[in-house]
């Protein structure tokens, strides 16, 4: 297996050619994008862990899509006359049309809950797109046939011509499958574009990063290497008046990318055994020099809505200074720390046919990983 199938980031580091592409393609003459609004909407998450079937699910889903399109409809038209820009570009929080599996086995879930590629439930968010004329970003659990049994959490950018214009499967997770578990197939299916993809779009270059993925800053990083200039970042995430590690990170990963992050949060999960509120708050949007532009309290809320400056961003991204993090990096430097391979891929392939495993075996994975490290001395 070469470089990039054993560390994409490895080889990444390697070369600084992703980055200068990404600096060239900003330095061609073009009309800068105009200033627009962007909001995270913070809203309740529904579970479908009672629905008695995939029908009563998808009709659970696709009721609440169309509740959701009346909210950000009236939430555009407060925010542009508020502020008179136009609203371009809509996040919503993480799981919101089912919340998240639980203990339902993987497979059992995937035939619950799990959005197929084509279905009715991207059509209809499609058309909410196409209705309020913006980008609609998401994320939710989706299955995929060539990789049969297993989901992934798929965080999605809609355009507002109704297509699916960008779609990141998470790739740190706990108790779930992901690229990385079925990496070799996952490449030769998708390429490395399809592990980090950036929807380069009239409002700018688009990214996603899945929840607590925030907290690793090689995902950012290789987002912003391949010239993303916002981050779309769908949370389900316990609020505080103190700083969290999530929202520290935040605005970590907006300064030292250079890029704005714009991070919706749940308010609250419905119809689970859990307190309503233990996911809620403090949905943001964070400019690329890492200050907080909009905050929202606790509740179902738009109030986390900010004006997106391309200009500004792509003239500091262009400009010879100590704060220009992206074009001094030397990534060089660390391709032979990033090259050593900790964490295995390809756990869920046996001679290319995929496994289905149970929930526990990603812990046990971790302690294996855990166990390695320790007689390495690494920790």
């Amino acid at each position: 297996m070469d470089l990039e199938r054993r560390s994409v980031l490895a080889a990444m580091i390697a070369s600084a050619l992703p980055l200068e592409a990404a600096l060239a393609a900003e330095a061609r003459p073009m009309a800068e994008a105009q200033t627009y609004a962007a909001v995270a909407m913070q809203l309740a998450a529904r579970s479908v862990e009672r629905a008695p079937d995939r029908a009563a699910a998808r009709a659970q889903v696709l009721g609440m899509i169309g509740e959701v399109e009346a909210k950000i409809r009236s939430a555009r038209i407060f925010i542009e006359q508020y502020g008179g820009h136009p609203v371009r570009l809509a996040v919503l929080p993480e799981y919101l049309f089912t919340s998240y599996p639980g203990r339902i086995s993987i497979p059992d879930f995937a035939s619950l809950a799990a959005f197929e590629m084509q279905g009715k439930e991207y059509d209809a968010l499609g058309k909410v797109a196409q209705n309020l004329k913006l980008y609609l970003a998401g994320n939710a659990y989706e299955v995929d046939p060539n990789f049969p049994g297993l989901y992934f959490q798929a965080s999605f950018l809609i355009a507002p011509s109704g297509e699916v214009v960008l779609r990141y499967r998470r790739l740190n997770s706990m108790f779930a499958p992901t690229p990385h578990d079925v990496w070799s197939k996952y490449l030769d299916v998708y390429g490395i574009d399809g592990v980090f993809p950036v929807a380069r779009t009239e409002i700018g270059n688009m990214a996603a990063i899945a929840s607590e993925e925030i907290l690793y800053p090689e995902i950012a990083r290789a987002h912003a290497l391949r010239g993303a200039e916002i981050f779309l970042h769908s949370s389900s995430e316990i609020g505080s008046p103190i700083d969290t590690n999530k929202a520290i990170a935040r605005r970590a990963r907006a300064f030292e990318n250079m890029a704005y992050v714009v991070s919706a949060n749940t308010a609250g999960i419905e119809g689970t055994s859990l307190p309503l509120a233990s996911a809620d708050g403090n949905s943001q949007v964070i400019d690329y020099k890492g200050r907080v532009l909009a905050e929202s309290n606790s509740g179902e809320t738009f109030t986390a809505f900010a004006e997106i400056d391309l200009g500004a961003l792509r003239h500091a991204r262009r400009t010879p200074g100590m704060t220009n993090y992206l074009a001094r990096q030397r990534l060089e430097l660390f391709a032979a720390a990033y090259g050593s391979v900790r964490h295995p891929a390809d756990g869920l392939l046996e001679g290319g046919a995929v496994k289905v495993p149970d929930r526990d075996y990603f812990k046990r994975v971790q302690e294996e990983v855990i166990e390695r490290m320790a007689k390495e001395g690494l920790i």
